[in-house]
């Protein structure tokens, strides 16, 4: 064995060391992972997949009540989802109409929590408490509040009694709508009537977008303070105004942020008391016996439907996402 053969071989064994070093840390990272899952999978496999299992079994059945007390389920195949889908005069103008304001609400959250992001990053004082006012509504849309903003009670009493009264005949609410006047005003610009009727709805809905957006705001809150702020001065050695910095800096390095929360603000969207296809399931399911697997049926064409338009989203924006690579 020559001298150069001997010197070479501490150094191969210390790379087969070192490599297997970073091999057992891995392991022992992978096996903490599981270990921090495995309450949540022992709850999805012992009471989820039961659930699931039946919610599908019961929507390939109809549901006959014993006099003596159970019930008993006969075979009927697709009859089920072909009643959601062609039968029930309600089921699918709900579902189009669902999808249609969730196709106008979905953007209008991502790009307001940005909007509110970007601004909460800047330095100024009480940044915190602005961040915390921001955040409430997130925690308030909880329990009892939820219930009370499903069923819409604080608006169908403000409707009932016309608002405010400030003594002279006529609610401060509906002084500010005719002072405003929103639809003349975007109207005068002469934008297309489809685009007006986009922003009369966002502003309109402004309430429910500012109580959905949360969330997202800190999610990208938190994108924005990962961005080193060396990429910054470099961009403003080279004389790069703020939009452009924007724009070629920050928007990219937020890309995996926007793709989360759109994932995140399409199931949150989908799944609220206040979705328009969930509150239809839910009196379908109330409606008797036939409710119970027709309102199965309609849920997991719903499920899948939802399915497909995450990973849509999910193909569209990941071919656009920008990953910083940390070597």
């Amino acid at each position: 064995m020559t001298k150069q053969a001997v010197s070479a071989a501490p150094e191969i064994n210390e790379k087969t060391l070192k490599r297997r070093k970073i091999a057992s840390l891995d392991k022992r990272k992978a096996r903490s992972g599981w270990l921090f899952v495995l309450p949540f999978l022992i709850g999805f496999l012992f009471v989820y997949v039961p659930i699931i299992w039946n919610s599908i079994w019961m929507s390939f059945h109809t549901l006959s009540i014993v006099p003596g007390g159970g019930y008993t389920l006969e075979w009927v195949g697709l009859e089920n989802y072909e009643y959601a889908l062609f039968s029930d005069p309600k089921f699918v103008e709900t579902l189009v109409t669902g999808l249609q304001e969730l196709a106008f609400d979905i953007p209008a959250i991502l790009i307001f929590s940005l909007f509110l992001a970007v601004l909460l990053n800047q330095k100024m004082v009480g940044r915190a408490a602005f961040r915390a006012i921001f955040f409430i509504p997130v925690v308030l849309a909880t329990g009892i509040m939820e219930s009370i903003e499903g069923q819409n009670i604080l608006g169908s009493y403000m409707e009932e009694t016309g608002g405010i009264e400030d003594g002279s005949g006529s609610s401060a609410a509906t002084q500010i709508v005719s002072a405003l006047d929103i639809e003349q005003l975007f109207a005068s610009m002469k934008m297309g009537e489809g685009l007006v009727t986009y922003v009369v709805d966002i502003i309109n809905n402004i309430y429910d977008i500012v109580n959905r957006s949360g969330v997202q705001m800190l999610i990208f809150l938190a994108g924005l303070q990962s961005i080193s702020p060396a990429i910054y001065e470099a961009c403003k050695i080279d004389g790069a105004t703020s939009w452009e910095t924007f724009w070629k800096i920050t928007f990219p390095m937020i890309s995996p942020m926007i793709l989360v929360n759109g994932i995140y603000t399409i199931i949150d969207s989908f799944t609220t008391e206040s979705n328009s296809v969930m509150a239809y399931i839910q009196g379908v399911y109330r409606g008797g016996t036939d409710g119970q697997v027709h309102s199965s049926a309609m849920a997991w064409i719903y499920f899948i439907i939802v399915l497909l338009i995450i990973a849509a989203v999910s193909g569209i924006f990941s071919a656009y996402v920008f990953y910083q690579k940390r070597d």
